[in-house]
């Protein structure tokens, strides 16, 4: 029996996005009482810092720039707007908003990767998670 589905060939396809981000009111980063924990963790895994693309995938042959450190689930500018509830719910004792700045600035929210994979074209700063996600696996997605 002959397969009736018809194949969709290879091809490129211009994706745009446009939404309005509503960020709340945050103090700058410079007066942020907690970037001493930010700049400890960073001191501290420098030395032995990864690209955790990289290390996801097992390939580094895409990583491009120096490291840096990201917020992997709340941007610092994002603090003031955290739905305590819903991170309580993934990370149990977070719920005191005295002590979310704090948290921001730890381990279990930062995540070291390369220049590309950070604020490139197709890095976490500037793709759809979803594209984000699907470049690990599909070399050439993002250009």
């Amino acid at each position: 029996m002959a397969d009736t589905h018809p194949v969709v060939h290879a091809h490129d396809q211009a994706t745009t996005r446009h939404y309005l981000m509503h960020y709340p009111a945050h103090p700058p980063r410079e007066g942020d009482p907690h970037y001493r924990d930010f700049d400890e963790f960073r001191r501290r895994t420098k030395a032995t810092a990864q690209c955790a693309f990289a290390v996801e995938t097992g390939d580094t042959s895409e990583c491009r720039g120096g490291l840096e450190l990201h917020h992997t689930h709340v941007e610092f500018s994002l603090q003031q707007g955290v739905d305590l509830a819903r991170l309580e719910h993934l990370y149990p004792g977070i719920g005191n908003p005295d002590e979310v700045g704090a948290w921001i600035e730890t381990a279990a929210n930062l995540v070291w990767l390369c220049a590309f994979h950070h604020r490139g074209h197709g890095g976490v700063h500037t793709a759809a998670a979803a594209d984000y996600e699907a470049s690990k696996w599909v070399r050439g997605l993002i250009t």
